[in-house]
């Protein structure tokens, strides 16, 4: 029996929850939102209002079933964090700042909380 092996991702996630995004590609280019979720093994992340689908669920005691719409995984490559000063994509590096490690944008320099 062959048993499926879990892939680690070979590059650090910059992407992080509560994050301010923008998609760069795909069928949702040009969105923006919030990270609800990320999975890191996965290399995907989930955000507020951004890549819905429908999903459709059997009726339960608790649910009355039908078609939902919910936000899907989408690819952390796909995504760029949104630069707190100028409210534009820009990529992320890290610094050390009184000892602790911090991101910052680097299109600004500011600091990413």
């Amino acid at each position: 029996m062959a048993f499926k092996k879990q892939i680690e991702s070979p590059n650090k996630i910059h992407i992080k929850k509560g994050d301010k995004v923008v998609v760069i590609s795909g069928s949702n280019k040009g969105a923006t939102g919030e990270v609800l979720e990320v999975f890191p093994k996965k290399y995907r992340a989930i955000i507020d209002g951004v890549n819905i689908v429908k999903k459709h669920t059997k009726p339960t005691n608790d649910n009355p079933g039908g078609i939902n719409e919910q936000e899907a995984a989408i690819h952390i490559s796909n995504i760029m964090i949104v630069d707190p000063k100028t409210g534009e994509p820009s990529k992320i590096g890290r610094k050390k700042v009184d000892g602790k490690t911090v991101r910052f944008a680097k299109k600004s320099g500011e600091i990413i909380k």
